[in-house]
């Protein structure tokens, strides 16, 4: 596998697949190809269909300003759902032209290339193994985590943490319509500091959370900066726990910097054995997997035992398969924002189960994620972040 810095990335919202994705390829494609004078990018499958509502042409011309954008919604058989035609042009005469996957999470693939995002530094096919290392080696999984990441990924996930942090203090001051012609307000603000009456704890942690997640939601509907975790469209999740924890329960910053390794391993799991990609898997595979690095993360913090750790992590995507990714418009707006809050909760209530009944479980983890791959592979395209099924379907603006 690779380091955990492919897991988290730092970018403008609303999409890790639809904006962050194609805004690095545009910007990887046009270094190599400095002398071109004009560029063509066709968007096919799920870019296509939801491209104008995420932004992604918005973006790619970011990377590669004047780019022409064509959009096709009728080529099928495709490599991957998030499939992008990049040409390079100089006289009128093709450079290049080759095809780019965005295969989630910010992350792309050019077709036949080998993929240098990171060197493999984690031989582990899998959290089994890297439990079983961690057995052997009378380890924890941070200490192995920091073995194997080497120097300077402390100064990363301090910038990452930092990130978060920004995000969920902007989304909680703010205020008014989210863009896009949907008419969804921003709600982060009234969750923060509206109180219920004789509002107890448990009543407190699940508001404050809520608004921490739609905080971070919101920002990333807005196009602001957020952080991957794994995805943008699932990028309140990890925030909204994390920073409850520092904030209301006095967790020091170098736990949370712990924490937060845990979680991007265990979505480095994921997305080396399935898919983080909504377009490619469903909402099982974005905020699925949010909720499950959350709630490992969130074990690690207490100081669960590596069997309890995982066993959060695997209740929280099991209760996750076969969520659908359905946006309506094409926005990352509904049902996408209030998903990232029930999933930190239950990240929270899955750690909470994990603490008790560890010793009686009968499934891994393991088997939890390929069971999410298999069950996005055999879902209908239409609920894969096509906005052609679900609830983009039958929602109608009044």
């Amino acid at each position: 596998m690779k380091s955990i810095r492919s897991v988290y990335k730092i970018g403008h919202g609303p999409s890790s697949s639809h904006t962050v994705g194609p805004y690095n390829a545009a910007i990887r494609f046009g270094r190599r190809h400095p002398d071109a004078d004009s560029f063509r990018v066709t968007l096919y499958g799920s870019l296509a269909f939801t491209g104008a509502g995420h932004g992604t042409g918005k973006a790619i011309r970011s990377g590669l300003p004047g780019a022409e954008i064509i959009v096709d919604t009728e080529k099928k058989d495709l490599p991957h759902p998030n499939t992008m035609q990049f040409t390079a042009l100089k006289g009128g005469r093709e450079i290049e032209s080759i095809r780019v996957f965005s295969v989630g999470g910010g992350s792309v693939r050019f077709e036949n290339e080998p993929d240098d995002e990171e060197i493999e530094i984690y031989p582990e096919r899998n959290l089994s193994e890297i439990l079983n290392n961690c057995h052997a080696e009378n380890r924890t999984l941070t200490e192995l985590i920091r073995a194997r990441e080497g120097s300077g990924f402390r100064e990363y996930l301090s910038g990452i943490w930092r990130a978060m942090c920004d995000a969920v203090e902007r989304g909680i001051r703010a205020d008014g319509i989210l863009p896009g012609g949907l008419n969804v307000n921003r709600k982060a603000k009234i969750l923060f500091e509206k109180r219920c009456y004789n509002e107890g704890a448990d009543v407190s942690m699940n508001r404050l959370i809520s608004a921490y997640a739609y905080a971070v939601s919101e920002e990333n509907a807005s196009e602001n900066i957020v952080v991957t975790a794994p995805t943008c469209g699932s990028c309140g999740v990890l925030p909204a726990v994390f920073y409850y924890m520092q904030k209301e329960r006095g967790f020091p910053e170098e736990e949370i910097l712990d924490a937060l390794a845990v979680s991007g391993l265990i979505g480095n799991v994921i997305r080396t054995n399935a898919s983080i990609s909504g377009a490619e898997c469903g909402c099982q595979a974005e905020i699925g997997s949010a909720c499950s690095m959350a709630a490992g993360g969130l074990a690690a913090l207490y100081r669960l035992n590596l069997e309890q750790i995982e066993y959060a992590a695997e209740i929280a995507m099991e209760h996750h398969l076969g969520l659908t990714c359905d946006p309506v418009g094409g926005l990352v707006q509904i049902p996408c924002i209030e998903r990232n809050a029930v999933a930190a909760m239950r990240a929270v209530s899955a750690v909470n189960l994990s603490r008790f009944l560890y010793e009686t479980r009968k499934i891994s983890f393991d088997v939890v994620i390929d069971t999410m791959y298999q069950t996005g592979k055999d879902m209908s395209e239409k609920y894969r972040e096509t906005s052609h099924g679900g609830l983009a379907q039958m929602y109608r603006l009044p």
